[in-house]
């Protein structure tokens, strides 16, 4: 994709912090008031990337991968150290005011919202920050109806809602004056399965709508499936990969996981004995195929193994396992999301 279809462009940007190395003790504390004595933090390396109108894209990574910097300094918060960035055609930092009324953000659950006064009320407020005419706001409160059941909101104190209906309120919020680009860091973090849902559709059908960038961060592997076509990951301040999800996927199209429980229905087992039974069971593979890889987890009282069918195949694993340990249910598993990511992280791609 050309640069000049870009929306968002990085060109080799970095991001460095000086930090004061501290000394031990009150004497310590002392000296660190007078020292010049720093070290260099390097939190984005070298990244680059560009993203054209209307995408939706998953920037992954663990925390302190430097995913909150890469954001900061694409809305503008942050300078960065070296490298270019251009947001809607502009460099966020040098252009501040002008790059805030064309941007979404939503962080996390720290609300954009007026605590204490009704929704609609801050709706207003933000309709004259942002000098959205009449008919623009009429025509977003119009779309927002037909999405969700706004009138339940609207005359509610931000201060009386739920966690989720205030995250449903502030990416509303974030979309209000129809910026191009909005990022979203983490929103839906603590909520529950049911509000992830409609958050998920929320952005999805604005998206769509508007054809609105949406820059997405999360660790909710839930949120990159539902909506991120392309994904790009980092760790440790560089980028690891910058490609569609299927084309992850398919990378790892030999690995499925076989997924085992030894317990019988209703019976409560003790977190040390699970440890156990999974420890019997790595046991038992890495003894019978000490050249085969294999990837260990639990949750709880399921022991799942990664297998590389190119290594072995899985009837061949499950078969062996029958014969040294009593297994009382099943389930095979294509790879997930969360488990190629994983393994990106462990430097296995």
């Amino acid at each position: 994709m050309s640069e000049q279809n870009n929306i968002i462009e990085l060109n080799n940007v970095c991001k460095e912090f000086k930090i004061l190395n501290r000394h031990e003790g009150l004497k310590g504390s002392f000296r660190d008031m007078f020292s010049r004595d720093y070290k260099t933090i390097t939190a984005v390396n070298n990244v680059s990337f560009g993203i054209v109108p209307g995408e939706i894209v998953g920037y992954l990574g663990p925390n302190g991968a430097g995913k909150s910097t890469t954001i900061k300094m694409m809305t503008g918060v942050l300078e960065p150290s070296s490298g270019e960035i251009l947001v809607n055609g502009r460099v966020p930092y040098k252009n501040r005011e002008a790059n805030s009324q064309n941007i979404g953000v939503v962080f996390g659950q720290r609300s954009q919202l007026w605590w204490s006064l009704p929704l609609v009320e801050s709706f207003k407020i933000l309709k004259d920050i942002y000098r959205i005419s009449d008919q623009d706001y009429k025509e977003m409160m119009e779309l927002y109806r037909s999405m969700i059941n706004l009138d339940d909101l609207l005359g509610k104190p931000v201060r009386q809602m739920s966690l989720g209906q205030r995250t449903l309120s502030d990416i509303l919020a974030a979309f209000l004056h129809n910026p191009p680009v909005v990022f979203l860091d983490e929103p839906t973090i603590g909520l529950d399965v049911s509000m992830k849902a409609k958050i998920r559709t929320l952005i999805a059908s604005l998206n769509q709508e508007k054809n609105t960038t949406v820059i997405l961060t999360t660790h909710d592997m839930g949120d990159v499936d539902a909506l991120c076509k392309r994904i790009i990951i980092i760790d440790k301040g560089t980028m690891l990969y910058d490609n569609d999800i299927d084309h992850l996927k398919n990378f790892f199209g030999a690995y499925r996981t076989l997924k085992l429980n030894l317990n019988k229905r209703n019976v409560e087992v003790s977190e040390e004995l699970q440890k156990q039974q999974m420890e019997c069971v790595k046991t038992h593979l890495e003894e019978q195929f000490p050249d085969v890889i294999f990837s260990f987890d639990r949750e709880d009282e399921w022991i799942s193994i990664l297998i590389d069918e190119s290594q072995i195949s899985l009837m061949k694993v499950l078969s062996f396992l029958q014969e040294q340990i009593k297994i009382r249910d099943v389930r095979l598993e294509e790879i997930s999301t969360e488990s190629v990511i994983k393994k990106i992280y462990e430097g296995k791609v």
